[in-house]
């Protein structure tokens, strides 16, 4: 096998869990090489990229739950108004009662909980379809927003609003870059490596082929240059920033979730409904209970991601979480779920919300209007998903079908099932005669 084909497979196609992500990220590239040339520059810098993660961070939080209910055959309409009605319960409750900002986080979960458990409840043991339930969903908690903060903006306590808008603190020496952002980094690149290690020794324990060294040298490089990059970036941003703190919330959750949702129980289980729930429930999952966590999951990230909004914000208003689910469902099919459930990744649909992410933010440094900033948004989305799947009809090389291939039937890697003995006619003769 030549080099190439070596790199081929293992790198941009191959087995390993990093590599079916390479795909998509290369259309994340692309995007960013574009405007970074169209804007002179200003995409990479470190204000730009320190205003998107603060500026998205919530998005991709929605996206993180929208993939497990979408994994699951569901969809949810309700995120954005179930963020809206956490923001206005919780600043109201810091405001009128006085109540200390870390205990509005904790009032903002269990709202999102209990929402999540509603919704959920009709859902799982009532069977009404997610989506109208979430439609319904969408209009009341909307409805409730309103009514609560009497279509007013409700100002939120300076300690709450670190949540959005701070960042890690200068601490030690004088380096000329923010030192936790450095160790962060550096830990970051430790934990590629580590991870790199050990799937090549678990691997060799299973007795199972390994990608060629270099061909691991070469993988870890690009994945430590990319994070050596980000982190001078965000560490050498103007004085009194640097990594935002919800940039360090939403890293948390996709380290959590990709883990759980890959390496648990529960987490297959999620998978398996999707692909075919009468099967799974067969196999003795529990599938109630499976979508009941799923719609509660996604309400109590929704209020994390509304908290952190208005913490931004600095206020709560009548008009937050307006199409944040739009962009959150957005988000999980260009980052490879299927519409019908069953397949996606986590990493998948972080690397989809960037992808609309630095487009939004690319035309808006160009000074695209908002109308036509919706228009190409939404053109993209299509374009993206057509060509995908044209691609995939054709046999052509498929982004989705390269991050979905190692949940498919149809793997040309998984062994082929053993073929059923040919019948003995004069067998089935003599069967029917006694």
């Amino acid at each position: 096998m030549s080099r190439i084909t070596d790199l081929q497979k293992n790198l941009f196609g191959g087995s390993t869990s990093n590599a079916r992500q390479f795909g998509m990220i290369s259309t994340l590239v692309a995007i960013v090489l574009l405007f970074q040339i169209w804007t002179d520059g200003l995409t990479l810098t470190s204000g730009n990229l320190i205003a998107v993660v603060s500026q998205y961070s919530y998005i991709l939080i929605l996206a993180i739950g929208m993939l497990m209910v979408i994994v699951a055959g569901h969809i949810d309409l309700s995120v954005g108004s179930v963020a809206a009605f956490t923001g206005i319960v919780v600043a109201k409750a810091m405001q009128e009662y006085d109540l200390p900002w870390p205990l509005g986080i904790v009032l903002g979960l269990l709202v999102g909980a209990a929402i999540g458990a509603w919704q959920g409840f009709w859902v799982a043991y009532i069977g009404v379809p997610a989506f109208i339930v979430t439609l319904a969903g969408m209009l009341l908690f909307r409805g409730g927003n309103q009514y609560i903060g009497n279509a007013d903006t409700v100002p939120v306590p300076e300690g709450f609003r670190e949540i959005g808008a701070g960042f890690l603190p200068e601490v030690g020496p004088d380096t000329g870059y923010n030192n936790l952002t450095l160790l962060l980094g550096a830990a970051a690149c430790a934990g590629v490596v580590w991870r790199e290690w050990r799937a090549r020794q678990t691997r060799r324990e299973m007795g199972a082929d390994t990608a060629p060294l270099w061909v691991a040298g070469i993988r870890l490089a690009v994945m430590i240059g990319v994070i050596v990059f980000a982190t001078l970036r965000f560490a050498g941003g103007r004085v009194g920033t640097s990594l935002p703190i919800s940039g360090i919330i939403l890293i948390v959750l996709v380290l959590a979730y990709s883990f759980y949702t890959r390496n648990t129980v529960g987490g297959r289980h999620i998978y398996a409904v999707g692909g075919n729930a009468r099967a799974a429930e067969l196999s003795g999952v529990k599938l109630k209970r499976v979508n009941f966590l799923v719609m509660m999951n996604m309400s109590v990230l929704a209020a994390l991601a509304g908290m952190i909004f208005v913490a931004r914000s600095s206020a709560s208003g009548p008009q937050d979480g307006l199409s944040w689910e739009l962009d959150a469902i957005a988000a999980v099919f260009i980052g490879g779920a299927a519409v019908s459930g069953g397949l996606g990744t986590v990493s998948g649909s972080i690397v989809g919300g960037l992808v609309m992410a630095l487009l939004n933010n690319g035309l808006q440094l160009e000074g695209v209007g908002s109308d036509m900033v919706q228009i190409i948004k939404g053109l993209v989305l299509l374009l993206a998903v057509a060509f995908d799947v044209y691609n995939k009809s054709q046999g052509r090389f498929s982004i989705i079908g390269t991050l979905t291939r190692p949940f498919r039937r149809d793997d040309p890697g998984a062994p082929a099932a053993p073929a059923a003995p040919a019948s003995d006619p004069d067998a089935d003769k003599a069967k029917v005669a006694g």
